[in-house]
């Protein structure tokens, strides 16, 4: 049975053949991969078996591309939301428990109304309950305290977090190009 087109998304390696990001994982819709192959900007590394045609032609769509020219990763990671989630690997840093990002937030140690700013030194993951349970309140006086002290990740930490975190899906031309924490099997 083959896929429908539309289920056909492609890994994107950079040039070192390690995927831009695990997670969200650098996937790009076959329309993207199809115009980077034709634009030279890409290297084929894995095909599915499924056909797009032109007029004149009929291509196999890419599943895994590598990037001809290496990005390198910038020094710093990006303030955001979901890399305090990633950070705190999707936990609640008051109640240790772990939760879907749809039901994240984020909680100032130092409310913001006390002075604290939104930087990654004062910003943890928290639950919905947690997170009203602590309210505009210091830790102390609250007795919510977090299970680890906020600090800024490197890239590399994140990386290695996500790649904790395998998606939904995982076409199996992708398995060598991604390290999941998954036992090798002898031979």
């Amino acid at each position: 049975m083959s896929l429908a087109i539309e289920n056909c998304p492609t890994l994107v390696l950079n040039a070192d053949f390690r995927p831009l990001s695990y997670f969200p994982l650098s996937l790009w819709p076959w329309q993207d991969a199809i115009k980077a192959v034709f634009l030279e900007r890409v290297n084929v590394v894995s095909e599915y078996e499924r056909y797009v045609h032109s007029p004149s032609m009929a291509m196999r769509l890419p599943s895994v591309i590598s990037l001809k020219h290496y990005i390198p990763m910038s020094r710093r990671p990006a303030f955001t939301r979901f890399n305090v989630f990633l950070r705190d690997r999707f936990t609640c840093q008051y109640c240790g428990g772990g939760f879907q990002t749809e039901v994240l937030t984020f909680d100032h140690v130092v409310p913001r109304s006390r002075g604290g700013t939104t930087v990654w030194d004062n910003v943890v993951t928290a639950c919905a309950p947690c997170n009203l349970r602590k309210g505009h309140r210091l830790s102390s006086e609250s007795r919510v305290f977090p299970l680890r002290r906020p600090y800024e990740p490197t890239n590399f930490e994140l990386l290695e977090n996500g790649r904790t975190f395998p998606p939904n899906y995982l076409h199996e031309s992708w398995r060598d190009f991604l390290y999941w924490d998954t036992e090798l099997e002898s031979s």
